[in-house]
């Protein structure tokens, strides 16, 4: 049987013009028993589009991390580490991790109290709620009226001493049923996005770096981002946007010296830009919450400097002026008609492109919803590769 790639369907809200590409709902494959060629096929048609959905789906955890390896078959560990050193203890993300224990690459998260699930006797999971991260939350009132907010946007990746993983797999075991939300932005631009509950939101990195002007796209070619050391740490005392995009500048961050024992050689420095090995294709690849430092190289000889930015490069180090700059970058991405909000059914297996995708948690859970996923990602055996020579020749 031939494998079918299907354009996943899109929300009434979502510009259907920047989505031509993005997202396909697969059929005729079991993404458990993939041969050699068919999962050849897979993996091309996941950095084409950049998101697979394979619908009621039967995955143990053990055929999930094989799937997941196979993009990067040199990876082993869970793509955040193992979770035990200090550092991992004291990360923002800790509470949100329950690992399987026969197969400790694959976690459980969701919601609610889950019993003598796949060796653990019991879990009590969490959903992460914008209210424990942002400067802001919305009102009880309001949120008694479906309204909620986007979590955090991220990419999976630990941004210290691990490289980000390639793929992203999400399995849905068991999935709350309820109306849905309205996903306000509440940073004066009057943005909101209806969404399913407890949905996963996604926007493409291509999409990020295609719509930006002129200028800004000769900045965001020429620049790297270099992330705090143990950002998670870092970040964990510190507040976020309206929005989910980035840290407000009050400078309540960890100082370095605070932070558990760290290396200056494992800090991670990453181009702006990432390059998808199948397309070529530039995606806007920055996790807005974990950078510390900007640095943008001059324009290239020859290049035009009429009304260009940084024509002569800078190392930006204040964090309100890195920030602003990448917010400037990065908002206009999730303006709600770009935004893929995923409705979950149990048994839908979601795959992907890590390194071509940002993506957030969205909505609110009483305890009583039982939301149960399993999610597998390795830390990667190489790094991002950014913009060549000619790209750069092009877009600065």
């Amino acid at each position: 049987m031939a494998i079918d790639l299907i354009p996943i369907p899109l929300p009434e809200t979502a510009d259907a013009s920047k989505f031509r590409n993005f997202g396909r709902e697969v059929k005729g494959v079991n993404p458990a028993a993939l041969t050699p060629e068919q999962f050849e096929e897979i993996r091309k048609a996941l950095y084409t589009h950049d998101a697979l959905l394979f619908r009621n789906v039967n995955l143990t955890p053990e055929e999930q991390y094989a799937l997941t390896k196979a993009f990067d078959p040199e990876s082993e560990s869970y793509g955040h580490g193992n979770n035990k050193t200090e550092a991992d203890k004291k990360s923002i993300l800790h509470p949100d991790l329950k690992t399987i224990p026969r197969v400790p690459q694959v976690q459980l998260i969701g919601n609610g109290m889950v019993y003598d699930h796949e060796g653990l006797a019991e879990a009590k999971l969490k959903h992460p709620s914008h209210k424990t991260f942002h400067k802001t939350v919305v009102s009880p009132e309001d949120e008694a009226k479906g309204v909620t907010r986007f979590y955090r946007w991220h990419i999976d990746a630990a941004l210290y001493n691990l490289s980000p993983p390639r793929v992203t797999t999400l399995y849905a075991l068991n999935v709350p049923q309820g109306p849905k939300q309205i996903c306000r932005y509440d940073d004066g631009s009057g943005d909101e996005l209806p969404v399913p509950l407890g949905t996963t939101a996604f926007v493409s990195g291509k999409t990020m770096f295609d719509i930006l002007p002129k200028e800004l796209k000769s900045v965001a070619v020429r620049s790297k981002v270099r992330y705090a050391p143990h950002p998670y740490v870092w970040m964990s005392p510190a507040k976020a946007k309206s929005t989910g995009l980035g840290i407000e500048s009050e400078g309540l961050e960890m100082s370095f010296d605070e932070l558990p024992p760290w290396e200056e050689s494992r800090r991670k420095l990453y181009p702006v830009l990432w390059k998808n090995p199948i397309t070529d294709e530039l995606s806007f690849q920055v996790h807005p919450c974990g950078v510390a430092e900007l640095i943008i190289n001059p324009l290239p000889k020859g290049a035009s400097r009429d009304g260009s930015l940084y024509p002569d490069g800078a190392h930006l180090t204040d964090l309100k002026e890195v920030r602003d700059l990448l917010y400037s970058m990065q908002r206009p991405a999730i303006r709600p008609e770009l935004v893929y909000p995923h409705d979950w059914q149990e048994k839908d297996l979601v795959l992907f492109h890590n390194r071509g995708i940002l993506h957030s948690v969205v909505g609110a859970f009483t305890e009583d919803q039982v939301r149960a996923f399993h999610q597998c990602n390795l830390a990667a055996s190489d790094d991002p590769v950014g913009p060549s020579d000619e790209d750069v020749g092009r877009w600065a």
